[in-house]
């Protein structure tokens, strides 16, 4: 449920912007000596001091790794990562450059990544380097946002995707342009696959694939090296992404540029296919090892990158896609067992990553013929962590053997390196054993609730006591297709962590919507927003009251985008939350409509447009409640985000103010869904805790409104 910006209600904005812009200044007044906000040094320090791990990639030989650390490029063989060889296209020590994305050739010889040394304006271009002391040589000479490369499988060619152009990331999290010109027809950028040769001698620019007026989101190498399979949509590619189709296309042989007459062949459209793919979203792309299907994973997904649903199988050829479905669990990355292996070309076993229940699962190996987990297979493993190789959703590097490398954290474990081996997790780094936490023990919580079965995190108190009473938050997360997971640190500006640190219980729930408990729980929320899954937040709140010492009278709810949204929506349905705090929400779905710049995501999730079907997006409008709402509100959001954009967090704050319900509206400039100034995340946090110790404060004191 986050995307971008087209044509918001630009007075609404400007008058937003006018009345709450935020300035540096304004951090001194949250960040006062005697506020909550003091406290969470230690903590801030915990979380900073950790050795950031950012990707891995373990060589198809399976005999080295690269990572990336810090923002500096690591290679050291897997049997001794104590003393690894930094790789940077920088020629003077005292010259650090940004080194990225690095991807193994085949042959395990050479090492690609992106590198913005050179560059003046940030700008990346791809090398390689032969790890044998050489400098690493320059293949491109790009103009514009680049990501996800990937060699061939004859290891002749890098393809990448590529904005050319560019003036800001793809994606909806990055900050909108500030609109002008003719709208929706001026400065749309397209991303396309984009090829380098390995052979090239000097810099240049890339061969493109571009499609005509198509947005590519994700591609895969056919095993042959001669085709592509991607996923595409019409232009904007920001807005149409629910709408994207499966296409396969030749490459041909490259010389100066890919032949215009090669086009693509659609091979499956998920709005005119039959069953139960049918006006659902696909994601990820991978070619079967003898060429001869496509496996990719679909289902209902509020957004790009927040992968979840089934795996299916279609024929390269195209045709109908068989769905291998998991009532309990969802499909949140896969890989062919003998990927990246040309010795084996009929396997037909794929080795899927589930989350279950908040948990992720490395299950046995599926056999696609008669769809059940292949005999003999490994037995499944469990993280009460996130995983995750630095590319896709929970994706793991894979070598040749089948060997997987990714890097795992915990609500109380750093980031490391690990592998698979022989079937079991094996820890390969202890660069942050040191690091302490300076928070609470987690638990998983799990509770029914009108036939529904729901998980959640609970974290407790810093310090917790039994004997003593506790105030409690709930966090709910974005999406709504999407899962809260054990990870370390924070995970944006509201962080359950400096909660607990205060001395908060925070309940992070996956209600009906999320992913985890299967795709008729996904597809639970339709035309429902607000409702089921505010009933089973609640039945979790009344879970956790009956089991821990929490006070019902200091019960407060945050969340970011749809948690945002949820937030704004719960207070105007119960008077339980003592504070809240919303994150880039939405009030008026039906002005809400007009004013996003990703509307198509919509569609899915109320059945119609809203200029089809008003009533179902009134339905779940908070601002149509709010005469109900009786609960302090602090509301944050950046003046460019194009997915929750800050109209409406303006209109909830005008309206509770009208209503002389004590209320607070904060728009950080230039900033987008995602916020990206370190400053205002600060800010953001501290605000939020300082207003939930306003009205429910810590300790055994009870919130005072003012």
């Amino acid at each position: 449920m986050l995307s971008r910006f087209p044509t918001p209600q630009m007075a609404a904005l400007a008058v937003a912007l006018a009345v709450y812009p935020v300035s540096i200044g304004s951090l001194a007044h949250a960040q006062e000596p005697s506020s909550p906000s003091a406290q969470l040094e230690p903590l801030m320090r915990s979380i900073s001091g950790a050795k950031y791990l950012s990707q891995v990639a373990i060589s198809p030989d399976a005999r080295r790794l690269a990572w990336g650390e810090n923002g500096r490029l690591m290679v050291a063989p897997v049997d001794d990562l104590a003393k690894p060889l930094e790789v940077t296209a920088s020629s003077a020590p005292e010259h650090r450059c940004r080194e990225y994305d690095p991807i193994w050739a085949p042959d395990s010889a050479s090492l690609a990544f992106f590198s913005d040394c050179g560059s003046t304006d940030g700008q990346a271009d791809l090398y390689l380097s032969r790890l044998d002391g050489s400098a690493p040589r320059r293949l491109t000479a790009l103009h514009g946002y680049v990501n996800s490369p990937a060699f061939s499988p004859d290891g002749s060619k890098i393809a990448f995707l590529y904005v050319e152009g560019a003036t800001r990331p793809a994606g909806a999290l990055a900050a909108m342009k500030p609109p002008s010109g003719v709208i929706g027809e001026e400065g749309i950028e397209v991303q396309c696959i984009a090829f380098a040769r390995v052979g090239v001698t000097e810099p240049g620019k890339p061969d493109l694939l571009a499609p005509a007026g198509r947005h590519i989101y994700e591609f895969d190498w056919s095993p042959d090296s001669k085709s592509v399979a991607y996923i595409a949509a019409e232009a904007p590619g920001e807005n149409n992404w629910w709408t994207a189709k499966l296409y396969t296309q030749a490459v041909p042989d490259i010389t100066v540029q890919v032949n215009p007459a090669e086009t693509p062949h659609a091979i499956l459209d998920p709005v005119t296919v039959p069953g139960p793919l049918h006006g659902l979203q696909i994601a990820v792309p991978r070619w079967s090892p003898d060429g001869k299907s496509i496996a990719f994973i679909g289902g209902l997904m509020s957004d790009q990158g927040s992968t979840g649903g089934d795996l299916y199988v279609v024929p390269a050829t195209g045709g109908r896609p068989r769905s291998y479905a998991d009532p309990h669990a969802t499909v949140s990355w896969f890989h062919w067992e003998t990927q990246g292996n040309p010795e084996a070309k009929g396997d037909e076993h794929i080795d899927l990553t589930e989350v279950r229940s908040g948990k992720v699962v490395l299950a046995p190996a599926l056999d696609v013929a008669s769809g059940a987990r292949a005999a003999g297979a490994e037995g499944t493993a469990e993280f009460k962590g996130t995983i995750g190789d630095g590319r896709l959703e929970l994706s793991q590097s894979v070598a040749r053997d089948g060997e997987e490398a990714f890097i795992l954290s915990s609500f109380s474990d750093p980031p490391e390196i690990w592998m698979m081996d022989g079937g079991k997790p094996k820890q390969l780094t202890h660069f942050n054993d040191a690091i302490m936490s300076f928070w609470g023990p987690t638990d998983s919580i799990e509770w029914n609730n009108e036939g529904f079965h729901i998980q959640g995190w609970l974290m407790l108190p810093r310090n917790y006591d039994p004997a003593k009473k506790y105030p409690l938050i709930v966090e709910v997360h974005g999406g709504p297709a999407a899962a809260e997971m054990s990870r370390f640190g924070a995970r944006g500006p509201l962080s359950p962590e400096a909660f607990s640190a205060l001395g908060y219980f925070v309940l992070m729930p996956n209600p009906r919507g999320s992913f985890g408990e299967g795709e008729a729980f996904t597809e639970a929320n339709r035309k429902d927003f607000g409702y089921g899954d505010l009933r089973d937040i609640l039945a979790g709140v009344d879970t956790v009251l009956a089991k821990y010492p929490i006070d019902p009278n200091r019960v407060g709810i945050t969340g970011w985008s749809y948690g945002g949204f949820m937030t704004m929506f719960a207070v105007t349905q119960t008077n339980r939350f003592r504070a809240a705090v919303a994150g880039a929400g939405i009030s008026d779905w039906l002005s809400y409509y007009g004013e996003n710049s990703i509307d198509e995501w919509m569609i899915p999730y109320f059945g119609a447009s809203v200029y089809d079907d008003p009533a179902a997006y009134a339905k779940s409008s908070a601002i149509d409640f709010i005469k109900k709402v009786t609960t302090p509100t602090l509301s944050v959001v950046g003046d460019r985000d194009g997915e929750c954009p800050a109209p409406q967090s303006f209109e909830f704050w005008h309206a509770l103010r009208d209503l002389h319900v004590p209320a607070e509206l904060v728009v950080y400039p230039n900033e987008g869904h995602g916020f990206v100034n370190p400053d205002h995340r600060r800010d953001v946090l501290d605000r939020t805790v300082n207003w939930f110790a306003r009205y429910m404060p810590p300790g055994d004191g009870e919130g005072v409104k003012k």
